[in-house]
């Protein structure tokens, strides 16, 4: 592994990161753009089936944030990444996602535990996510498996 793949990957983990900040903290415009514009969010039919381009993206995520609740109610722990330079523009990703219901009062703060199997482009200089999909481990199990390389 190179310098050069250590900075590649370090720009990924930021990525990744910026996204539970921006989702966590409601800012639906910056998340949509942590998206290549052809991006595909695939959630299953539970979150709406596959979600195509920038711009749907951005309306799923509004509509998903748009519980009237404070900034940072939920927190999306990202941990344990993996992440696979595959070309000069091109890389896979996986995450442990820990999902925290921070409402008060609230009985049990884990809402979910899953993991994200990324796909990223990089587009002017800049990585974006291509593709993301959730692989549910609990409450619900819906486990895909890592993802081919793409």
């Amino acid at each position: 592994m190179t310098i050069e793949e250590l900075l590649e990957m370090e720009q990924i983990k930021n990525l990744r990161i910026m996204y539970s900040h921006y989702i966590d903290g409601g800012d639906v415009e910056k998340l949509a753009g942590l998206f290549c514009e052809d991006a595909v969010c695939e959630f299953g039919e539970k979150h709406g089936g596959d979600w195509v381009g920038r711009e749907a993206i951005r309306e799923n995520y509004a509509r998903y944030t748009s519980v009237e609740t404070p900034p940072h109610s939920f927190m999306h722990a990202v941990t344990n990444p993996w992440i696979r330079i595959t070309g000069p523009d091109t890389a896979n990703g996986r995450w442990y996602l820990l999902d925290l219901n921070l409402f008060q009062g609230s009985e049990n703060p884990l809402t979910m535990f899953g993991i994200y199997d990324d796909v990223y482009r990089k587009v002017n200089g800049e990585w974006l996510i291509a593709r993301t999909r959730i692989d549910f481990l609990w409450p619900r199990r819906d486990y895909h498996g890592l993802r081919d390389e793409e």
